[in-house]
């Protein structure tokens, strides 16, 4: 398995997604059930091909990745090329981004010789999804990238 077996919750959502996925390998509804009774072992390495291809299929797809803690915005955009990065950095210890008041204060301080400012551009391994998942696995989340372009003009 390339990727993480998506959870109980996310194969639900996907249930017809994955009744397509086992029609194109021939598999009725009773042999799946079958299968799963007879075969556990099969079973797991199906549902462990389904999830990495619906990963390979959204990560195809995501051109913006946040990670945010609570000194520190990791703001990605994802290009057909390299992985762009704009680096904040809170200096003030008494504020958490993750919460709405050190939020609304990063808004009001953007300016101030508390924040630090970084970007930088890496160029993706030889494969660009797993580099985009293993961000994700970090603690990355997909975005619109509302942030990043706004960093982007300001800084760029």
């Amino acid at each position: 398995m390339k990727y993480t077996r998506l959870t109980k919750e996310q194969l639900e959502e996907l249930h017809q997604e994955f009744i397509n996925f086992l029609a194109t390998q021939s598999i009725t509804a009773e042999e799946w059930d079958t299968i799963k009774k007879s075969k556990p072992q099969v079973a797991e390495e199906e549902l462990d091909v389904f999830s990495d291809l619906v990963w390979e299929g959204v990560l195809g797809k995501i051109s913006y990745l946040e990670n945010i803690s609570a000194q520190h915005m990791h703001l990605f955009h994802l290009t057909e090329k390299e992985m762009k990065l704009i680096s904040i950095k809170i200096l003030n210890p008494d504020i958490d981004l993750k919460t709405t008041t050190g939020f609304n204060w990063f808004k009001k301080n953007w300016q101030s010789d508390f924040v630090e400012y970084l970007s930088a551009s890496k160029a993706y391994t030889k494969d660009k999804n797993l580099d985009k998942f293993r961000l994700i696995e970090e603690g990355a989340v997909i975005t619109k990238g509302e942030l990043y372009q706004w960093f982007d003009g300001i800084i760029g």
